[in-house]
């Protein structure tokens, strides 16, 4: 059990006590931010099979990841792009939040490169039958898409991920010692007349038969 008596005793409250611990930026790091997708944008995003979208609403934040074959983000022009709305658990936070606060976050990764590219702008659910058409998969389109407008854009430096050594497998743990979905499903869910086995036959049903 985790000792609920501990309190964070010397927190920060302005940026100026957080610049006294952290600096400030290089000149580069200053400039490296451009506000459309260039063609250095338009590679790394054809070449990326994965993100994550970062979205708010008045009660809090969200991050939730989005993944298709590599280039599945269309890019509509140097400031607009689309992001395909697979089946998922209908959940629909980011999308809930997106209807709140249309401000978004998303980092783009390729796999085996430590950088990642960080998007910044605002979003919108998009319906438009043509364009979600062309991003159908085993024909099947998604139902909507989430269209966001780029404020932002840059690199991200490697050093996360080098530290994580996240793609290299030598580091990677034993497949016996992950932790089960599946289990962590039942003890949170709680739900009557379930069991490990099912949960993990549901959770195989669902990416087997229902990616699209």
């Amino acid at each position: 059990m985790m000792n609920e008596q501990i309190q964070f005793r010397h927190t920060i409250k302005t940026e100026e006590e957080l610049r006294k611990v952290v600096g400030y930026p290089s000149e580069l790091v200053k400039k490296k931010v451009i506000s459309y997708l260039d063609h250095n944008c338009l590679e790394f995003i054809s070449k990326s099979p994965f993100l994550v979208i970062s979205t708010s609403d008045e009660s809090g934040c969200d991050v939730s990841p989005r993944g298709d074959e590599a280039g599945f983000v269309h890019v509509l022009s140097e400031k607009l792009l689309l992001i395909p709305e697979r089946p998922g658990n209908k959940r629909i936070d980011s999308m809930r939040n997106i209807l709140a606060n249309p401000s978004v976050g998303l980092l783009f990764f390729i796999p085996g490169l430590g950088e990642t590219l960080r998007i910044n702008g605002k979003a919108k659910l998009v319906m438009d039958d043509e364009l979600l058409e062309k991003m159908a998969v085993n024909g099947k389109s998604p139902l909507l898409a989430i269209g966001v407008e780029v404020e932002e854009c840059f690199i991200h430096c490697a050093k996360a991920l080098k530290r994580s050594a996240l793609w290299e497998p030598e580091s990677w743990i034993e497949k016996e010692l992950v932790p089960s979905a599946a289990k962590i499903l039942l003890e949170h869910a709680k739900l009557p007349n379930t069991s490990v086995e099912s949960i993990q036959t549901r959770l195989e049903e669902s990416y087997t038969k229902r990616l699209y």
